[in-house]
């Protein structure tokens, strides 16, 4: 999957894009054919970098019921030509996914293009999982055939249906389908749920790995056997090196730390950081200064871990650096640090969002940290993160962190992050927003009738709330 193209912040579909609570409030006022061609392209050109964690999904399906919104251009995408072409499932899930919560809402056009999909469609164990959570028995039963006419009668047809079913997020459809009342129906599925529980049993009585009595040097033979193959294993090699290295075999693993190969001084490194070894610091900085990339991030990833306060001492002295070792020691300080290191956490904060933009993976740390130490200053650097970042979680983190910093955050962004399209943004939200806004307090209570809602947000809502609504 390509990486997606995202707007300015500053338009209609930049907003809806990101998921900013501003986009549902922009859409609602602007021409409703304007609004709804944006919110086409964020459901048909998945926006999420990250579409495995990013949520997306309720917040289009609640601005397509609040616009009326057709269907006939997500019908089209799933049931186009290319959905043969090209079988990614990132290409149809938002579709599907923001489907299954119209269909959750009560709109039976969705309902009607999820069952289609899940009987005729490339992606149709998604559409499938989608009716698991809102279609009724009846309707679930009527798929049986199509779905199980996917799978060849034959041994190799058996086998991937026994997988299929194994494997299935959501069981409830096939333990229908194994109480079919017709036989050839209810056979194969229970045949084949016997044969992915055989299946799951013998996988883990062949468990592959390190065994009882290896020794150090075998560990780090299997560490680097695994990166020639294409496989990092120094982290689990480091957790076998915890259970089976003793004192007397320190200096073969400071040995390996220093001048062995890619995977057994990674291994080694990532051991002694997690046993606080009184070398384990100095190492960490020669590996960076001399070893492979692969060597730098782990002896990054391995100080990061550390919780020793001469591992923040040395954060002090290294946030400056200009290096990967200089970013890491300021993420260090964002996570372990105190008020007097605000200033470097800061430093930090500023250079990455200068140096690589809104969207560089440190900043996640680094907004977490200015909100845990509560640097004041940080804000505008802040909102400019909340604003620009194209990931709805990190946006969620640099809210959280404004709450903690920006006095303005009650009245300003809080009440447009009741609208946003992540929980926890939303959950917030409902906890700092400034109920003196007339949209505020309606938004409150729509998210308290709301079943979709998840529980949270609607704990946070009624501490807000709760007997006393008629007189807010």
């Amino acid at each position: 999957m390509f990486d997606p193209v995202i707007a300015p912040s500053g338009t209609l579909l930049g907003l809806l894009q990101r998921g900013r609570g501003d986009g549902t409030l922009h859409a609602l006022t602007a021409p409703r054919a304007e609004a709804l061609e944006a919110l086409d392209h964020c459901v048909l050109h998945d926006p999420r970098h990250d579409w495995q964690v990013e949520n997306r999904s309720l917040y289009y399906a609640r601005l397509y019921l609040d616009l009326n919104g057709e269907l006939d251009a997500i019908e089209a995408h799933l049931f186009g030509a290319e959905d043969i072409l090209d079988g990614d499932e990132s290409r149809t899930g938002l579709a599907l996914a923001v489907l299954g919560h119209l269909a959750s809402y009560g709109r039976l056009d969705a309902l009607a293009l999820l069952r289609r999909y899940a009987a005729h469609g490339t992606n149709w164990a998604w559409a499938l999982d989608e009716l698991a959570l809102r279609d009724d028995d009846a309707g679930l039963r009527a798929l049986a055939a199509p779905v199980l006419a996917r799978f060849p009668a034959d041994p190799a047809g058996d086998a991937e249906l026994a997988a299929t079913v194994r494997d299935a997020f959501e069981p409830r459809p096939w333990r229908l389908w194994a109480e079919d009342p017709r036989t050839s129906i209810a056979t194969r599925v229970r045949t084949a749920q016997e044969a992915g529980s055989f299946d799951r049993w013998q996988r883990q009585m062949r468990p592959a790995g390190p065994r009882p009595g290896w020794s150090v040097a075998a560990v780090l033979d299997w560490a680097q056997q695994g990166l020639e193959r294409g496989a990092a294993l120094h982290v689990p090699a480091a957790r076998c090196l915890a259970a089976v290295a003793g004192s007397e075999d320190r200096a073969e693993i400071l040995d390996a730390a220093r001048t062995g190969t890619e995977g057994a001084r990674c291994t080694a490194l990532r051991h002694l950081a997690d046993s606080a070894d009184p070398e384990a610091l100095p190492l960490i900085e020669a590996a960076v200064a001399d070893g492979t990339p692969g060597v730098v991030d782990a002896a990054v990833d391995a100080f990061e871990r550390m919780r020793t306060e001469a591992a923040v001492e040395h954060a002090r002295r290294w946030a400056e650096r200009p290096d990967a070792l200089g970013a890491a020691a300021g993420r260090v300080l964002a996570c372990r640090g105190t008020a007097q290191d605000g200033d470097l956490v800061l430093g930090a904060l500023r250079e990455a969002v200068r140096g690589e933009g809104p969207d560089a993976p440190t900043l996640w740390t680094l907004v977490d940290g200015a909100g845990r130490l509560g640097i004041a200053c940080a804000a505008p650097v802040l909102r400019h993160v909340y604003r620009e970042t194209a990931s709805s979680h990190l946006r969620g983190r640099a809210a959280g962190a404004l709450a903690a910093t920006d006095p303005s955050f009650a009245t300003g962004f809080a009440v447009e992050c009741l609208w946003d399209c992540e929980e926890t943004t939303r959950e917030l939200a409902a906890r700092h927003a400034e109920t003196g806004d007339a949209r505020v307090v309606e938004r409150l209570r729509r998210l308290a009738a709301d079943p979709a809602e998840e529980a949270e947000v609607q704990t946070a809502v009624r501490s807000r709330i709760g007997p006393d609504a008629q007189t807010m």
